[in-house]
């Protein structure tokens, strides 16, 4: 019989004192969902329905569990953010898996504790190291995940994606089922191309669109408050000018971000306590067309 590895030895000896029990996390409020309404003012479709789950698991005694939701958008729309945010929201965990590439499932399902460099997949990572049950779990670019036959890194989303077969899913590196059923899965994607049929039938569809030049304002606004929080730049004028705001409309909040954080190191050199159009410099060719959040 093989011995076992020091790092499933381990893993099991984390499990023994965690426990079997993890937190269910439910909002008391449907309040709780106003600041990523703030923070994310393109989600408003998928928004309104979760708004009225949560109501329903308010009215009654259950927990808050509702179907996959898969977002659909172009790149750097925000759907990644969105996960996040939510977690937030929540009060529970937040962990993130990139698809992009994935040639192989272990990286969800673990691997068999007899190959070399074995280990435990991701779900079993969150749900025995983490404190809740029902973390949210983003799977990134899930379109772009490819494979073979024998190794389908899709092929335990079949499971996982299922509330009936998820309370009993098998990670292959600690060779024991867990109740996987109080995940919150946000899926994201470019397209639903690549995407089987009976994966998408799990799985609520929302299409996500690039915010108006309205929103694009209000994202920015809100990236550069928190700026200034972590920066602790309290002289700062807290609002941006409607010249500064007009320039970030035509880029992603990924650059809408490091533009500001440039920004901000342009005009403390100038000695200035605002920013101005000038210190909104792009890079990289950003600027030339509007992508979204």
């Amino acid at each position: 019989m093989q011995e076992r590895s020091p790092d499933l030895k381990a893993f099991y000896e984390q499990m023994i004192e965690s426990g079997a029990e993890r937190f269910v996390t439910k909002p008391s409020s449907i309040d709780a969902l106003d600041p990523v309404y703030e923070e994310c003012p393109n989600f408003t479709d998928v928004l309104d329905d979760l708004r009225r789950y949560l109501g329903l698991a308010l009215a009654g005694s259950a927990g808050f569990n509702v179907m996959p939701v898969l977002l659909l958008g172009d790149p750097g729309v925000g759907k990644t953010h969105f996960g996040k945010r939510l977690s937030r929201a929540f009060g529970t965990d937040f962990e993130f898996i990139s698809m992009n590439a994935l040639s192989a499932g272990f990286v969800i399902t673990g691997s068999s504790a007899t190959w070399k460099g074995a280990k435990c997949g991701k779900i079993a990572e969150r749900l025995v190291q983490g404190q809740f049950a029902n973390p949210v779990v983003v799977l990134d670019e899930v379109e772009k995940a490819s494979g073979s036959a024998q190794s389908d890194p899709m092929a335990a989303l079949y499971q996982l994606l299922e509330p009936e077969t998820s309370t009993h899913f098998h990670d292959e590196f600690i060779d024991l089922d867990i109740d996987a059923s109080q995940i919150f899965w946000v899926l994201t994607a470019n397209t639903l191309e690549g995407i089987p049929e009976p994966l998408l039938n799990r799985m609520a569809v929302y299409e996500v669109p690039s915010p108006s030049p309205e929103q694009s304002a209000i994202i920015a606004q809100n990236i550069y408050a928190g700026l200034l929080r972590e920066l602790k730049l309290e002289s700062f004028e807290r609002g941006l000018d409607v010249s500064v705001l007009e320039r970030l409309s035509t880029i992603s909040p990924r650059d809408m971000r490091k533009t500001l954080l440039d920004g901000l190191g342009f005009a403390v050199a100038a000695k200035r306590d605002r920013l101005q159009s000038e210190d909104i410099k792009f890079r990289g060719g950003a600027g030339k067309r509007k992508i979204g959040f």
